[in-house]
Parts: structure tokens; sequence; C-alpha cells
């Protein structure tokens, strides 16, 4: 087998961003993150502070969203959430894109709001994640936000939020691999819900997958590889 437990588990951020999950249910999914040591957890933002307190002296580390999960946000919006997000001990942002200016065209603007997000975090050392949300995109916009991420030097590409009708392809993923330059990442979310869908996705170069069934996919793994 070419990978490892650890390799495997840190491939996912574990996602608690559905609306109805109650304060319960997101402290045990920090817990699960920390059980199982992914790489990240990915919560809603207002528990951002306490779960950057629960992984604390962990190597799973805090994250969460921005603009989500529409993207339809001012520039200033986001900046203030990116702001607050850092400042609640945030280390990765999810970033939904203006989806309505990209079917627009209007790149300049994509751009700008893209690059006020990623300058917030990288000027304290944290990390952006793109999100395209695909399923309203056509391959051309697709092509051109993964150039303008790489322009910028954002740290992922991210195919979804999860919350479309539509989430991660493997055609989407081989695409926004082949027009990323390769020190910015691709992120799979929506429909990676099986250890052999993750294997899927690493083999062409995925880094990161946003997964909800977290437990299932790291329990596959475990027996595999003889782990108990």
């Amino acid at each position: 087998m070419d990978y490892t437990y650890e390799q495997i588990a840190k491939m996912i951020d574990h996602s608690l961003l559905n609306p109805v999950m109650t304060d319960d249910e997101l402290e045990n999914g920090c817990q699960i993150g920390l059980d199982y040591d992914v790489a990240s957890v990915c919560i809603k933002p207002y528990y951002l502070k306490r779960c950057a307190e629960l992984l604390g002296g962990s190597t799973v580390k805090a994250g969460t969203t921005i603009g989500f999960p529409h993207g339809g946000h001012t520039t200033a919006i986001k900046v203030a959430e990116a702001k607050e997000a850092l400042d609640d001990g945030g280390e990765e942002l999810d970033m939904v894109v203006n989806i309505g200016k990209v079917l627009t065209g209007d790149w300049e603007y994509v751009t700008a709001d893209i690059a006020a997000v990623v300058e917030v975090a990288h000027e304290r050392g944290q990390k952006v994640k793109v999100i395209f949300e695909n399923h309203y995109l056509k391959d051309e916009h697709k092509i051109r936000l993964c150039e303008i991420c790489g322009e910028i030097g954002a740290d992922w590409v991210k195919t979804s939020t999860g919350y479309a009708d539509g989430g991660a392809t493997m055609e989407d993923l081989k695409l926004m691999r082949e027009h990323s330059p390769a020190r910015v990442q691709v992120k799979a979310a929506g429909g990676v819900r099986s250890f052999d869908d993750l294997l899927a996705v690493r083999a062409i170069g995925v880094t990161r997958v946003g997964a909800s069934r977290t437990v299932d996919i790291l329990e596959d793994c475990r027996k595999r590889l003889g782990i108990s």
C-alpha cells in the first residue's frame, strides 16, 4: 500500500458546517477531529474560538468559512470575517468566490475579492482555500479562477461548498490540478463519502478533502492497514 494512516488522516478537513448542528454536535465533532488526528476541523464561524481552544496543542488545525455559502458578501465583510476568524484562532480559511461576479466575467472584481482575504490571512501566517462552486460554472470560469488563484498566491483551490446541487467531480479535479501552479493545492468537497473515493482523488493530486463521513472513511483505512 502506498499510504499510511497519517497520510490519509492529514488529507481530511472534518466538516462541521451543517446549519442545524447544535453546540453539542460541534463539540463532539471537534473531539472526533482530535481522536482521528485529521488535518483540520472546518467549523461554523461562531464556534471557531471554542474549536481552536479544543484543538490547542494538537496537530489538528482550526478552520472556518468566509462568505459562505453563496459568496455574495461584499469584500469588506469577507475581510472583516477573515480578521475575526484569525483573531479567534483560525488557521485555515475556506472562502467562497463571488459566484455572480464570476458568471458576469468581472475578473477584476473577482481577483480583488480573493486577494483581499488571502492578503489578510497571509499577513498572519495562515492559509486560504478558495471555493469555486463548480456546479454553477463552465470550464472556462474554473480555468480562469485557477489562474487567478495562482497569480495571487492562494493556498488551495476548492471545488465546492457542499451545499450546491453538485460537488466534486473527477473531471473538475483533474481540470483544476492541470490549470493550477504546483504550489497551489487542490481540495475536493462534496461527494467524497468513502475511503475509495478519497483514494481516487488522491491519485490525481488532491491533497485535501472536505468530509462529514470522516469516521467511516478513517475506520475503513485503519481496517485495510490492519490497525485496531
